[in-house]
């Protein structure tokens, strides 16, 4: 019974490490990855093509890096216009490693290789837009001057088995408080503007009160004109009625008395 019970440890142990050397001799290398295999920390081979490999367990070691394009997203940065413009410039770049064993010599990793991408570009951006003025890098050369930076950047990076692809920016802005006094300036203006039109209104109203107060008056001297004219009219009516009925009167008394 007790040697029964070695046996089946005896067995699982057997066991387990049969599977730790399988896991460590056999991998798989993916259709989106590229390995390099290395003994002691020197390179031994590469492998670039997709299947079921070996290597020596616990001696040889794999690295495996993307064969995929992948996106650097910089966080945004300021830089200087040849006409003394600060521009914040958010961009990002798309890489790709096409050299694995140099770029594991030079980098070592992702994380090493992002680093060293990310100033890199930064510098090339900086310089290129310092060669320019501000309406340029925002308007139709904003193209051309990201392949310069692209196609420098790519020249350095290529050192470190790095293919540049393109360099391309996602948005440009002014800083934060210049944006601030801009719009302080837009609303100043669009205010003096308001002010000028209410200004042109109220003279304009005022325009026209005053003449409508000159017709009233005209209007009502008129009315008045007319008016007197009427009653002076009636005056001289009823006078020459009294003066009628006077004669007549003293007509029937003239004769009365023959």
């Amino acid at each position: 019974m007790k040697t029964k019970a070695i046996a089946i440890i005896i067995g699982t142990v057997v066991v387990i490490v049969v599977l730790i050397v399988v896991n460590q001799t056999i991998f798989t290398v993916d259709v989106t990855k590229q390995v390099i295999i290395t003994q002691f920390g020197e390179y031994k081979r590469t492998i670039d093509e997709p299947g079921l490999n070996f290597k020596i367990p616990f001696i040889q070691a794999v690295h495996l890096f993307e064969k995929r394009v992948l996106v650097s997203d910089a966080p945004p940065a300021e830089y200087l216009t040849l006409d003394k413009k600060r521009l914040v410039i958010d961009s990002y770049t798309r890489w790709r490693i096409i050299n694995p064993l140099q770029f594991y010599k030079t980098v070592r990793n992702e994380l090493g290789a992002l680093a060293r991408l990310d100033g890199i570009v930064f510098s090339e951006l900086r310089t290129e837009l310092a060669a320019h003025n501000f309406r340029e890098i925002i308007g139709a050369q904003r193209e051309p001057i990201m392949e310069n930076v692209a196609q420098r950047a790519g020249v350095i990076v290529s050192e470190f088995g790095i293919e540049l692809l393109d360099v391309r920016v996602k948005r440009a802005d002014l800083p934060q408080e210049v944006q601030d006094s801009v719009y302080a300036r837009m609303m100043a203006e669009r205010e003096r503007i308001a002010k000028l039109y209410r200004a042109e209104g109220e003279e304009q109203a005022r325009i026209i009160r005053a003449q409508a107060d000159k017709e009233e008056v005209i209007i009502l001297a008129d009315a008045y004109k007319v008016s007197k004219t009427l009653r002076g009219e009636r005056g001289s009516i009823t006078n020459f009625s009294i003066l009628v009925r006077t004669r007549s009167i003293v007509s029937r008394y003239s004769l009365s008395r023959v």
